[in-house]
């Protein structure tokens, strides 16, 4: 079996190997072929170390196929159905399960830990427990989420991470309110998603701002009202708003400097949503005269702030309504021989989402 590897972190390229073998399949686990799946920048985080990943392993976790396989136990699922991968599962037992709060559930964080493939004389761990980047990848039941058969593969991976993190952020966390102001910082694939969230609730201005021009034309075509480079944001807080600040402010870039600029041009009362992940070892500097008096909400947004599954029928929605805009995020397709492309992509602000095809 084919699949992406990274033998050591730090290394900038993977090793696109075919003596791979997806292992642990067995009770409550299924085998998913692989079709498409989406290049999100966590991955390139975890490449790099920013986000904690045992080596050597397969990134990707953003995928959709088809069962082959189900294990002992599985009930829900059959060969020949069509699912995503969802690397977030709630067990729904665990106390922030019980809550509601299912997209804090660490059952899946577990995952992490145990090998996801083997290759000879090596286990490779998969990438948040799953490791899309493969032809095949065996995972709990609980991973794979039955689609709808007039949702393509591509559209389908995309809605496995970036789509609903950006979509859930205006939603569910944020809860933008109709005629509102808002801002989003970093307009990548999930900044975009966090732009049309926006949209879908009403925002009355949405700022878009990144420093590559052709995502800032992008993000035009997606509902922002307006895109600027970093440099052009403070004017376009003094005009939009008279200098108050947006009454919605998303940081999508997982950085301490671009959560201290986002925080500024929040209103006073206002809500500075971040979106980005980030290093354990990057620190947000406020001091605390500013947290009490400014009064602004800081809000955090893990993999859109609620429900996955009902936020993936949510987008699914959206988009047969016409309402979103899936499939003009996919800017770039190439196979998994070309998976180092994609990452250069992704460096240099030319893709909002490349779609690795299998």
């Amino acid at each position: 079996m084919r699949a992406a590897v990274l033998h050591e972190i730090g290394q900038d390229k993977l090793d696109v190997l075919d003596d791979v073998e997806a292992v642990g399949f067995g009770p409550g686990k299924v085998r998913i072929r692989i079709r498409a799946t989406g290049l999100c920048h966590s991955d390139i985080s975890a490449m790099t170390g920013v986000l904690p990943q045992p080596a050597p392993f397969v990134p990707g976790h953003e995928g959709a196929g088809e069962i082959l396989d189900v294990g002992d136990g599985v009930g829900s699922l059959a060969p020949g159905d069509r699912v995503l991968v969802c690397w977030l599962p709630a067990c729904g037992v665990c106390a922030s399960c019980k809550r509601g709060q299912t997209h804090l559930c660490l059952a899946g964080f577990m995952n992490a830990g145990t090998p996801n493939f083997k290759r000879p004389g090596a286990e490779v761990f998969g990438f948040a427990g799953t490791g899309t980047f493969a032809e095949e990848v065996v995972v709990a039941a609980g991973c794979a989420v039955p689609i709808p058969d007039d949702v393509p593969y591509e559209i389908a991976a995309l809605i496995g991470c970036g789509v609903t993190t950006g979509l859930g952020a205006a939603i569910n966390t944020a809860r933008v309110e109709a005629g509102s102001s808002v801002a989003v910082i970093g307009c990548g694939g999930v900044g975009i998603s966090a732009v049309q969230g926006a949209r879908v609730q009403g925002a009355a201005q949405i700022v878009a701002v990144d420093p590559v021009a052709s995502r800032r034309e992008a993000a035009l075509t997606f509902g922002a009202t307006e895109a600027v480079s970093p440099s052009e944001l403070d004017d376009a807080k003094q005009r939009i708003t008279g200098g108050e600040g947006f009454d919605y402010v998303f940081e999508v870039v997982g950085k301490s400097a671009t959560a201290r600029t986002a925080y500024g041009a929040t209103r006073r009362g206002g809500t500075l949503c971040v979106v980005g992940a980030g290093a354990m070892d990057d620190f947000f500097p406020l001091n605390m005269f500013e947290l009490f008096f400014d009064e602004k909400r800081i809000l955090p947004s893990l993999y859109g702030g609620g429900d996955v599954l009902r936020s993936y029928e949510r987008a699914v929605a959206l988009w047969r309504a016409g309402r979103i805009d899936l499939a003009g995020l996919i800017t770039h397709r190439v196979p998994l021989a070309g998976i180092n492309d994609a990452l250069d992509q992704m460096r240099t602000g030319e893709a909002l989402r490349t779609c690795i095809t299998l």
